[in-house]
């Protein structure tokens, strides 16, 4: 799996013009799901974001996790996070999980930050979605539960 994570001030998402997800002050996560993805990569990557120490500490230093934060999350699926570009124009999605499974995992992920008591909102998988958000920081990282980068 793979995930891009922003720490923001504010996020949502809008599926038809409906507002289908919205969090506060937390991370907004997308995540991708790979063909060779299974439980043990969305176990893995909720526990690995939920405790990354991005948030500022009171001495100004990126030092608490969003679970010391009380922060929230918003999760939007992105097979694209699986498109590879390094050969010709169009890139390739054969490394993205198919629809079942990938619903599957993501909703996996979802549940298991929801265990550690995050509050969580998502988007409308397979859905076109339109996502706003205010980066704050900006920070942005990238995660694989592969340990690919």
């Amino acid at each position: 799996m793979r995930a891009v994570v922003q720490l923001v001030s504010r996020a949502a998402v809008t599926v038809d013009k409906r507002r289908v997800g919205e969090i506060s002050a937390g991370l907004l996560v997308f995540l991708g799901v790979g063909k060779e993805d299974s439980v043990q990569d969305a176990s893995f990557l909720a526990e690995k974001i939920c405790n990354l120490r991005i948030f500022q500490d009171d001495g100004g230093l990126m030092n608490r996790s969003l679970l010391e934060t009380s922060g929230e999350m918003l999760v939007v699926s992105q097979f694209t996070l699986f498109g590879d570009c390094r050969k010709g124009r169009r890139p390739s999605f054969s490394q993205a999980a198919p629809p079942d499974q990938a619903k599957r995992l993501y909703e996996m992920f979802m549940a298991e930050v929801e265990k550690m008591g995050i509050t969580t909102a998502s988007g409308e998988f397979q859905a076109m979605m339109e996502v706003s958000l205010v980066n704050d920081g900006p920070v942005t990282l990238l995660v694989d539960s592969q340990k690919k980068f």
